[in-house]
């Protein structure tokens, strides 16, 4: 086989590899496993959704309560705990225990008490109502089942005028779209406040009506 034969294969591939994955996405949970945190956390990802521009761009404050949804190994809860500080209280959730393992050695090592995690999949009505000021979804959305469900749940998680922050990144093989976001946060009783960054990156802040 060519050389130009052995790339068209392996884009052929890696073209049939991500649709199927979405599309068995619609039908069952298929997060990110932890063999592909790489994913999550490299140069990349940082320059186009780092974690302190993220929460620049939900506007995390001190004292805030802050619920980190599809929290992963902490590649935000960590910043997010020191940014709302002592006064503040994070809940990281996370559908994966090897996750939420490794997020509790990171925060056991860096003395981190304000950070709370729970093992639950978004969606099946364990979140806490209206306890926060800021949530997260960073390229977790299209790894749910039932993405309206779980952006429901979320909104009644956050008090009257709290913002649900989402970001997709692209080639993300969940990736959202911009159009796809906005219409699935309308239909959960959203009210899209701004659309942040390119269809590559992009953060849309999504408010609880007050």
């Amino acid at each position: 086989m060519t050389p130009a034969l052995i790339v068209i294969a392996a884009a052929v591939a890696t073209l049939g590899f991500v649709i199927g994955w979405r599309l068995l996405a619609r039908r069952a949970a298929l997060p990110c496993p932890t063999a592909c945190l790489w994913l999550l956390e490299n140069r990349m990802m940082e320059r186009v959704a780092g974690a302190e521009l993220l929460l620049d761009r939900a506007g995390v404050q001190p004292g805030m309560t802050v619920l980190d949804a599809g929290c992963g190994p902490g590649r935000l809860t960590i910043p997010l705990a020191a940014r709302v500080g002592p006064a503040g209280q994070v809940l990281a959730v996370d559908l994966q225990t090897a996750m939420l393992e490794r997020l509790s050695a990171r925060l056991e090592s860096q003395a981190i008490r304000n950070v709370r995690t729970q093992h639950a999949a978004l969606g099946a009505g364990t979140l806490p109502a209206s306890a926060f000021e800021r949530a997260f979804l960073v390229t977790v959305l299209g790894e749910i089942p039932d993405r309206l469900g779980a952006l429901r749940e979320i909104l009644s998680a956050l008090k009257p005028g709290g913002v649900l922050s989402l970001t997709e990144v692209f080639p993300d093989p969940h990736y959202q779209s911009q159009q796809t976001v906005r219409r699935l946060a309308e239909a959960a009783g959203f009210r899209v406040v701004e659309v942040l960054g390119s269809w590559r990156a992009f953060t849309a802040n999504l408010a609880r009506p007050e």
